[in-house]
């Protein structure tokens, strides 16, 4: 079997057996290094060595496609500090793959692992790792280029874009009683707030998309019969979603308002999404379909204006029942109230002038 069907396969059945870690490694993407022993992932690209993995089954490559997503949905690369870059590696290696075996998956010859590092940190792990191995300071190595921290804002916010994705993704698997194995003290979550909020919104969408009937044209199972009956057509659900991209919102937040849009999405089979994103002036406007992936550039940091929104909805004849706008709610809002619903997603209580706050907490 050649090495592309193997890491495919893989792939489907670590989706099938593992659906958390299958869905995250599902979005990896993965390169041939034949530099390396083995394989080894920096937070953004899993790199493996051809050979290394023509050797492997398709279990042990299930765990390292399950390693690669880990790395990424912890951040361990922006963790990484000024610590050493091939000790920390080591470290977060051991750490995930403890995990990892612990629900079951095959350890490939070439992984990192400790028995005694069980259920500990990485940052634990490479204090002990560092008095083990590096026993005089002079000796200690600088931190590889290869591992240095990456400043790049669009790297930085497409990493916690994922690991905020793991984290909805991890508190799905909860509902599901799905969770894996020890994997709880990687993440800070707090289950009950998360699903209250989306609650409210799925209530909020279902009110809009459903199935609708007409009579033109009527069923035909029993219009030979001379009997008339409404046929049922599934209509494209048109939603209006805004982003505040202001000043007050850093990154952190707008990673979160980028994730929850990528989560409703998720909820919806036959969309048309508009897109606007604006501080005190529309800065884009994208359309997204059906199955599309969410992909945004955020310009903005200016200050808070609401009504460049309902103008531009106004002015561009934006057909929608539906407007929800993503924002701390510190802004210029419009004198009148729109004919159409609106929903405000805000991480804090505020006011707002017309239509309802959804707090996400």
């Amino acid at each position: 079997m050649n090495l592309d069907k193997k890491i495919s396969q893989a792939k489907s059945k670590l989706l099938v057996e593992y659906p958390y870690f299958g869905d995250l490694a599902s979005k990896l993407e993965l390169k041939i290094n034949d530099d390396i022993e083995a394989f080894k992932s920096d937070g953004k690209t899993l790199y493996y060595r051809e050979d290394y993995l023509k050797e492997l089954e398709i279990d042990e490559i299930e765990f390292i496609l399950a390693n690669g997503a880990m790395h990424k949905a912890l951040s361990y690369q922006n963790r990484q500090n000024k610590r050493s870059g091939w000790l920390w590696q080591m470290a977060t290696d051991i750490s995930i793959n403890s995990m990892l075996l612990q629900n079951g998956l095959k350890l490939p010859y070439g992984a990192q692992y400790r028995k005694r590092f069980d259920g500990m940190y990485a940052e634990e792990i490479y204090e002990e790792l560092k008095d083990d191995i590096l026993r005089d300071e002079e000796d200690a190595p600088q931190p590889d280029e290869e591992y240095q921290n990456s400043n790049d804002e669009e790297d930085i916010l497409q990493e916690q874009l994922f690991s905020q994705d793991a984290i909805n993704k991890l508190e799905e698997a909860h509902l599901n009683q799905e969770v894996p194995e020890a994997i709880d003290r990687f993440f800070t979550l707090d289950y009950q707030s998360k699903v209250d909020w989306r609650d409210e919104l799925r209530v909020a969408l279902e009110r809009y998309f459903k199935n609708d009937y007409t009579l033109l044209p009527p069923s035909k199972k029993l219009i030979s019969y001379g009997i008339y009956l409404p046929s049922s057509i599934s209509n494209t659900f048109k939603l209006i979603i805004a982003i505040d991209s202001s000043g007050s919102i850093d990154d952190t937040l707008l990673s979160q308002f980028l994730s929850e849009v990528e989560f409703l999405m998720s909820l919806i089979q036959n969309y048309q999404i508009d897109i606007l994103v604006c501080d005190d002036k529309i800065r884009s406007h994208k359309t997204f379909y059906s199955a599309e992936r969410l992909a945004l550039d955020i310009v903005g940091g200016g200050a808070t204006d609401f009504r460049p929104v309902f103008e531009y909805i106004e002015k561009n004849h934006l057909d929608t029942q539906l407007l929800l706008y993503f924002s701390d709610l510190e802004g210029i809002f419009p004198d009148n109230e729109p004919l159409y619903e609106v929903k405000w997603i805000s991480p804090k209580d505020a006011f707002a002038p017309f239509g309802d706050i959804i707090k996400i907490d």
